[in-house]
């Protein structure tokens, strides 16, 4: 039985780009920046209290990301639909790409899918993002100008039931090139405290973004995440697209080692 189209008219594109003509060598992601539904979906049968807080998506981080792009002229893209409907930051493969459960929520319109309307989320929701992301990728390698990939992301002060005193987490997986200067670059504001790979890890199991874009490409990567609670306001968006913009610059002034054959991993 075919399946209906999982997009119809009245749904919004799948992302959307802030300055595709960005002077920028950086590239910023939010994977997370939306929270929309397919109308044929039914909203999950979720309230709307669910679907504004971190369980749908990552609080903040767009309005980041456009401050930042704002800062660096930088080509931003954002990806418009809930994580609970797909993840793009996951393998399609992966556990989690489409939860029944996140958190103390549970997603029961998730919790018997087919294979057909998985891979319907898969080529409808998450190819078309990674596809854009890769044409520019290699569109601006075709033309000689290097690219830095930066993925934006935020956290939830508290997560099942746990404190991250973490105020920003600097995540790499194999290649640490630009995050070891973007960590030490933020460890000398006062008062900040910094995770390495806190309050999460990049791994090949976990990640998809930095690893595809960012790794097997060999270009200098990075994935920040920021606590939520300190996006909260506009004032606190522009606060920390500042502070992130004037770390980055720094950490770009400098050329970056040629990587090694075999494993990308440097320091």
């Amino acid at each position: 039985m075919e399946l209906e189209p999982l997009l119809g008219p009245a749904d919004p594109a799948v992302f959307r780009i802030i300055r595709s003509s960005g002077g920028s060598d950086v590239l910023l992601t939010a994977d997370h920046a939306g929270r929309a539904i397919p109308c044929r979906l039914a909203g999950l049968h979720l309230s709307d209290r669910v679907l504004d807080t971190h369980v749908a998506l990552d609080l903040g981080v767009a309005g980041l990301g456009e401050c930042l792009s704002a800062r660096l002229d930088a080509f931003l893209i954002l990806h418009n639909y809930s994580r609970l409907v797909i993840d793009v930051n996951r393998p399609p493969e992966a556990p989690d790409s489409i939860v029944s459960h996140s958190e103390f929520t549970p997603i029961p319109a998730n919790g018997n899918l087919s294979p057909a309307e998985r891979q319907q989320r898969v080529e409808a929701l998450f190819h078309p993002y990674h596809q854009r992301i890769g044409a520019e990728l290699d569109a601006r390698s075709q033309r000689g100008q290097p690219s830095v990939l930066v993925a934006l992301h935020s956290f939830t002060p508290v997560h099942s039931g746990q404190e991250r005193p973490w105020h920003v987490g600097v995540l790499h997986g194999r290649d640490s090139r630009l995050a070891r200067r973007m960590r030490h670059g933020l460890r000398r504001e006062p008062g900040l405290q910094v995770g390495d790979n806190e309050p999460y890890a990049v791994s090949d199991a976990s990640d998809y973004t930095l690893v595809i874009h960012g790794e097997r490409r060999r270009i200098p990567h990075v994935e920040l995440e920021i606590r939520q609670d300190l996006l909260a306001t506009p004032s606190g968006q522009q606060e920390w697209a500042e502070r992130l913009a004037g770390v980055l610059e720094a950490a770009l002034r400098e050329d970056f080692p040629p990587l090694h054959d075999g494993p990308a991993s440097v320091g």
